[in-house]
């Protein structure tokens, strides 16, 4: 069973609290299912925009498994915007995060491309 959103998120944030970082939810989605957007700001201005890795890229044991890919990566923020807006008019109950840390890390499972 896929851990709920809602819990995935509070999960997030406290780990990035832990790690000395800062995390805001700026957009809070349907609470059992909805998509996850992680957005990542740099000191330098630039962002990387993480979103729910497509079904192509699940392996049979990560089904359940909830795993992000990097749609953009050291962006302006403007590209950032306007790819989250494009997501919200598909799928307006998405989340939205707001992470300030130098390293995702662990933080984010990924998936891994290449996957059959």
């Amino acid at each position: 069973m896929r851990l709920r959103s809602d819990i995935f998120v509070s999960a997030l944030l406290r780990r990035v609290f832990a790690a000395g970082g800062f995390a805001a939810v700026v957009s809070k989605g349907v609470e059992e299912a909805g998509a996850i957007f992680v957005r990542q700001r740099f000191r330098d201005g630039l962002e990387t925009l993480y979103g729910p890795a497509p079904q192509a890229l699940l392996g049979e044991e990560d089904r359940d498994s909830r795993l992000f890919e990097a749609r953009l990566e050291k962006a302006e923020p403007e590209a950032v915007d306007e790819m989250l807006a494009r997501e919200r008019r598909w799928d307006p109950d998405c989340w939205v995060v707001e992470l300030e840390t130098d390293e995702i890390g662990d933080l984010l499972p990924m998936a891994k491309e290449g996957r059959p």
